[in-house]
């Protein structure tokens, strides 16, 4: 079969520069062998994923960590330095030696998501759900002027210092995003395509647009998570590709430009669908081995004449970080009870105190906190 070809798009000259202007979506896909084989890889996983996500005990508690761990890795991406650590022990009281700054834009994409969430039960995944993604993503951030709103002047991407004369890529003129926008849109909702190559395609697209001043990375990393769960591929927000992106940057980079540059759809549709497959693999194992975990835990402090010990393990399944008031509130128990808890998960070993502080003493289970903070494997299949 000879290989297809497709003109990815349009330069439009600007006078001093040629911006790109994407052509709609879909190209024309050469369904090689290869391609084939990696999207078989990637839905069976991903089903795989499905399949365990749904049998999870607490689901709406469990999920909590790893949406956590994904907007640290897709701002790390974008150079914020703030660590899944500091984000759960700041989320449950304790000081953390980062700029406010940084938490909080790692703290607005897990409110960016929860909301895209809870927004799916009305609205489908379109330009209107887009912005007010943007909206909650950078609410509040120094220096941002314009939540939620489309630019109205030129971007472009490259090295720090560039500019647009020696720019990487020139997104379409601020004329130009709306209605590409609009496009983008209509292909999502009317794509006949297989999902996985679905949102594969729109996320490409999506970047090459990249209607915002900043935050483009992350709206367009938030919308992956999103389709997965209003075409019923997931039931809650499991898969990230944050981690597949962030641990093979250039790759991901290369790929999208690859497209805009020489229309190699297939080399981004493969390393894609190998992100899901890997990052499919690497969510089940976290979430199996954090499962038995809590179930050991449980089980050493079952037949107390209290079941507080018992419930403050299952908050450590929602943050691995604790403090004696944020357990007092959530059990509505007293303090003295909430301390005597924690106490004897502390001696159990199931926590350990951080810090130094002689009041609001911070506690962390640090086995929990191990499995959510270590690398992803690019290979989990692989034994370490």
């Amino acid at each position: 079969m000879p290989k297809a070809t497709h003109i990815p798009g349009k330069k439009v000259s600007q006078g001093s520069y040629s911006a790109f202007v994407p052509a709609p979506l879909p190209p024309e896909l050469d369904w090689t062998p290869r391609l084939i084989g990696a999207l078989s890889d990637a839905d069976r996983l991903i089903g795989r994923l499905a399949g365990e996500g749904g049998r999870l005990p607490n689901p709406h508690i469990f999920i909590r960590p790893f949406v956590q761990r994904e907007a640290v890795l897709s701002s790390k991406i974008e150079g914020t330095q703030a660590t899944l650590g500091e984000l759960l022990a700041a989320e449950a009281g304790a000081t953390v030696d980062r700029s406010p700054d940084d938490l909080r834009e790692v703290g607005n994409y897990v409110v960016a998501l929860e909301h895209g969430i809870s927004r799916l039960k009305k609205l489908p995944l379109c330009v209107r759900l887009t912005r007010e993604l943007h909206e909650k993503l950078m609410m509040g951030v120094h220096g941002h002027q314009a939540p939620g709103r489309f630019r109205k002047i030129q971007n472009w991407i490259g090295k720090p210092g560039s500019t647009v004369a020696t720019a990487s890529y020139i997104p379409p003129p601020p004329g130009e995003v709306e209605p590409c926008l609009a496009a983008w849109e209509k292909f999502l909702h009317e794509s006949t395509l297989p999902p996985l190559v679905t949102i594969a395609l729109a996320h490409y697209q999506f970047e090459a647009v990249h209607p915002f001043l900043d935050g483009n990375g992350r709206v367009g990393r938030l919308l992956i998570s999103l389709f997965l769960i209003e075409r019923q591929i997931l039931p809650t927000p499991l898969l990230y590709l944050s981690a597949f992106f962030e641990a093979s940057r250039r790759d991901y980079y290369d790929g999208l430009h690859g497209i805009s540059e020489r229309g190699a759809w297939n080399d981004w549709l493969e390393y894609f669908l190998l992100g899901v497959a890997r990052m499919s693999e690497d969510a089940l194992s976290r979430a199996t081995r954090i499962n038995q975990l809590l179930a050991q835990w449980q089980k050493k402090v079952s037949g107390e004449s209290s079941n507080n010990p018992s419930r403050v393990v299952e908050l450590l399944g929602a943050n691995p970080f604790i403090t004696t008031k944020g357990v007092a509130e959530k059990l509505a128990v007293a303090f003295t009870t909430a301390q005597r808890a924690i106490e004897r998960l502390e001696r159990a070993g199931i926590i350990k105190r951080v810090g130094d502080a002689k009041r609001d003493r911070v506690y962390c289970a640090t086995a929990l906190l191990g499995i959510l903070e270590e690398p992803a494997r690019l290979n989990p299949t692989a034994e370490k």
